[in-house]
């Protein structure tokens, strides 16, 4: 209960901050976020209203204190994101982030999308819990049916329930675009009374916003405009021996790395770099050239420290990362590694110097990968130095080392990554580099890794999670799943972390999921196959999709076990509600009239409809509540809700009444346990719609 009273002044603060949104270059996407947020709380209000009650708040609510906890540490991430947007001091600076930002859809309203399903779950779980009615389990198998796993259908049926409706996608794929716009919009009546550093700088937010200079020559300012400033100032140098410093410049605080000598076959890798948007890479925010063109400085991000010194400095403190934070981790970088993919840029040195993190919260940090493109050159300049002239070969993957030996050099694939991160995985999961216990070491250890030597995990390490590393160090690179999978897996195994909190308590006996999750994203991908799109609109569909293929697989093999063919009261239901209709012949619409006693939502979507063909079914296995369903036929079925059996003194035209089953009337003909309304047109015998017309 304090979670959710929480949640709400969240909600509440954020939606105070946008009565300043005049002060935000990035209004549309706050106003997104913020409106997501809302319409969150509201579901949730709604679920926790009609499902459970407020005198067992202290004991059956126990199962969503967790899922409402972590839920309120996203809103709380929100609402950080939405004062730090007010809170920018120079105007360039904030023009400057927000030219190369995408946070607040990336990262913020992915969280949403991630965990609120969960919140929906939990909730609908404890309302079973509540109140042992045979009805809610009915209605929480037929809403989890194998039909309802297709893209198309899922967003039809329930786009609304889970922050996903039409309206929401739209403002997810515009907001960016729309920010953009309008920020270039007021560069250009900015430009015009300004002094000439400020008209530099919009030339360059200009032509990151697509606008511009375009030119390879043009993308590199003169570094006179960064090192002449007055408000440019060095603070520190950034780790040992390298040319990485930490600059104040416009009253923000940057990383500025820097190269010496001939750096012309960089420019394209360069440009390339900045155009790359993503909150788990580390951004390229600029680059700066000298007069001579002996020297380059690129802006980027500034982080506080790289994996490698987190995962130690923690571990020698409380002990290994708990296993939310290393599966949250996990999956960050897997996001930034499957962007990176999808745009044909592959990493070659993954490693965990090679992704840097900053705190995000008490607990939580924000990881982003770096190490990619011009960045590379200096990486693997700098492992060098910092290994005595010896590549980590420990983080590179057979094929790779094969190449070495070989050719004396190697190129990086997709599979090449997906092992490195799988090393990566091993060090977050148990805070040990690997191999470092290994009595064999150099041209010895090399041979054993190409031979298929791995290191080992803990005994006590879950396998649910041990599982997809050593998937991810497979020798064969066929074997190997690329990052997509890898994050779908990791978003579900999110949500078994949330829904079962005792897994992060190091002492007690962890849970084991039902199904592995490996086999769930084999059974979805074969089911979906190239329907499973990507983007974070998808999230709560392929989440949905998981949990459908798992309480299949789980029935399965409980119907295996027990010998018995399932339960035989689910399935009924379901072929009842979803029974095909015989084919009507085209009638022109009309209005639909309903008697005043169904749910005002329901009646209002019917009544304003002009479609024909609107269906509704009750059923019910007692006299005392029946669920209703609105079926619009070949489109989409609305919203269910419980309706008490009554029969209105008044009717609208059309409307047929059927009084409920009597006690002991069990074997009543099927027409008595439905009731359809419809308007004044030829009726059909019988029949709604078909599965096949759902989609």
């Amino acid at each position: 209960m304090e979670q959710f009273r929480q949640i709400g002044e969240a909600v509440g603060s954020m939606k105070a901050l946008m009565v300043f949104s005049d002060n935000l270059l990035n209004q549309r996407q706050c106003s997104l976020m913020v409106d997501m947020a809302n319409s969150a709380y509201n579901t949730i209000a709604h679920l926790i209203k009609h499902n459970l009650r407020f005198d067992e708040k202290n004991t059956k609510w126990k199962i969503i204190e967790n899922p409402l906890k972590e839920l309120l540490r996203i809103f709380k991430e929100a609402e950080s994101i939405l004062k730090h947007s007010l809170d920018a001091k120079n105007w360039w600076a904030k023009a400057l982030a927000v030219s190369r930002n995408d946070d607040c859809v990336e990262l913020h309203v992915h969280n949403f999308l991630t965990y609120f399903p969960i919140a929906v779950e939990a909730v609908e779980l404890a309302g079973q819990i509540s109140d042992d009615n045979a009805h809610k389990k009915n209605l929480y198998s037929i809403k989890y049916r194998k039909d309802f796993k297709d893209p198309k259908t899922f967003q039809s049926l329930f786009g609304n329930h889970y922050l996903v409706s039409l309206d929401f996608c739209r403002r997810i794929e515009s907001a960016l675009d729309d920010d953009r716009w309008f920020l270039l919009k007021k560069i250009r009546d900015k430009k015009k009374n300004s002094s000439n550093r400020d008209r530099r700088l919009a030339d360059l937010i200009s032509s990151y916003l697509g606008s511009g200079r375009t030119n390879d020559d043009d993308m590199m300012l003169p570094s006179s405009i960064l090192l002449n400033s007055k408000d440019y100032s060095v603070r520190k140098r950034v780790g040992s021996g390298s040319n990485d410093k930490e600059i104040q410049w416009l009253g923000e605080s940057f990383l500025m790395r820097q190269f010496n000598g001939e750096f012309e076959q960089l420019i394209p890798d360069i440009r390339n770099d900045i155009t790359l948007c993503h909150p788990n890479i580390l951004q390229t925010i600029c680059a700066f050239s000298g007069e001579e063109k002996r020297e380059c400085f690129l802006l980027m991000e500034l982080t506080s420290r790289d994996l490698s010194s987190y995962v130690k400095e923690t571990s020698r403190k409380r002990g290994p990362l708990t296993l939310p934070v290393a599966v949250d981790v996990m999956l960050q970088i897997a996001r930034g590694m499957e962007y990176l993919h999808s745009k044909n840029v592959y990493h070659g040195e993954l490693n965990p110097s090679n992704v840097f993190v900053k705190s995000r919260g008490e607990v939580y940090v924000h990881a982003k990968v770096s190490g990619f493109g011009a960045s590379s050159y200096y990486s693997r300049a700098n492992a060098t130095n910092n290994n005595n002239g010896q590549i980590p070969f420990i983080w590179y993957a057979p094929e790779v080392l094969a190449d070495q030996e070989q050719s004396g050099g190697f190129k990086g694939n997709e599979k090449c990554d997906v092992y490195s991160f799988g090393m990566i995985c091993f060090e977050v999961l148990t805070g040990k580099v690997p191999f470092e216990d290994a009595h064999l070491q150099g041209d010895k250890m090399s041979r054993n890794v190409r031979a298929g030597e791995r290191p080992l995990f803990p005994f006590h390490s879950p396998k649910f999670i041990t599982n997809l590393t050593k998937k991810c160090w497979h020798n064969d690179p066929g074997q190997r799943p690329n990052f997509a999978s890898i994050c779908r897996i990791l978003r579900h195994v999110k949500r078994f972390l949330v829904m079962n909190p005792e897994c992060s308590q190091p002492d007690s006996p962890a849970p084991i999921p039902p199904v592995d999750f490996q086999e769930i994203e084999a059974g979805v991908w074969r089911s979906l196959g190239s329907s499973m799109m990507s983007g974070v609109t998808q999230i709560p569909f392929q989440m949905f999709a998981y949990r459908v293929t798992e309480r299949e697989k789980a029935n399965a093999w409980d119907c295996s076990e027990s010998g018995s063919d399932g339960d035989e009261n689910a399935l009924p239901v379901a072929e009842e509600l979803f029974s095909p209709p015989p084919e009507r012949p085209e009638i022109a619409p009309r209005k639909l009239s309903l008697p005043g006693n169904l749910p005002g939502k329901a009646k209002t979507k019917a009544k304003t409809s002009t479609q024909p063909g609107y269906y509704i079914t009750f059923l019910s296995r007692n006299r005392s509540f029946y669920y209703m369903f609105l079926v619009r036929h070949g489109c989409k079925i609305g919203i269910d809700a419980k309706s008490p059996w009554t029969t209105p003194k008044g009717r609208g035209r059309g409307v047929r009444s059927v009084r409920p089953p009597a006690a002991g009337q069990t074997a009543m003909r099927k027409s008595e346990s439905q009731l359809t309304f419809t308007s004044s047109r030829p009726r059909r015998k019988s029949g709604h719609v078909s599965d096949s017309e759902l989609t």
